[in-house]
């Protein structure tokens, strides 16, 4: 019991200290380690709450958060507190990329498959399907610029911007997932929010 309290002790002050030097945060990593990057999932930081950024961070410190399909999974009030307090612990010039199902993809069976109670794995605690329109809005609201890197747009047309993995890497992409080699399968929207 002495050993299992020490272990978890010397758990929480290492995630403090790799919290603490971190520049890039990725939110909702499904404890999937990534070089160079400080991982995150709910049980460690909850992006709905400002105190959960507040117990690692100082205001203006961070230069990347990065979610991939995370967004999905909150409400539209969730969603526009996320990003604030995103905004609030990015330094000036730092970053918010998310990357989300996209609600204007052009093949019904991918919007089935992501839209909320969908039959995709998952989509059963899906919140909302976003649109580009609706995504920059809620950046743009929270006072970041915004970069459309990946979309599709009411027409059915896709949008591609090249952009780096340093800035936050983003598999199920264009580039980045093997579904997209023949063509446009699964791709996401994908926005930065530049601070």
């Amino acid at each position: 019991m002495i050993l299992n309290l020490l272990t978890n002790s010397l758990r929480k002050a290492k995630r403090y200290y790799l919290s603490s030097i971190a520049k890039k945060i990725i939110i909702g990593s499904a404890h999937i380690p990534v070089s160079g990057c400080l991982i995150t999932d709910k049980d460690t930081l909850d992006i709905t709450k400002r105190e959960s950024f507040a117990k690692y961070w100082r205001p203006n410190t961070r230069a990347i958060f990065l979610a991939e399909h995370v967004w999905e999974h909150l409400t539209l009030e969730e969603s526009a507190e996320a990003i604030k307090n995103c905004f609030e612990f990015l330094r000036c010039g730092g970053r918010l990329r998310i990357a989300v199902p996209d609600g204007y993809h052009p093949d019904s069976e991918y919007i089935e498959y992501v839209r909320p109670n969908g039959t995709g794995s998952g989509a059963e605690d899906h919140k909302l399907l976003y649109t580009y329109k609706l995504l920059s809005s809620l950046m743009q609201e929270a006072g970041f610029q915004v970069e459309l890197l990946e979309y599709w747009d009411e027409q059915g047309v896709f949008h591609f911007q090249e952009w780096s993995s340093n800035d936050g890497h983003v598999i199920r992409s264009k580039r980045y997932d093997i579904r997209n080699k023949e063509k446009l399968t699964y791709t996401s929207l994908i926005i930065d929010g530049i601070k």
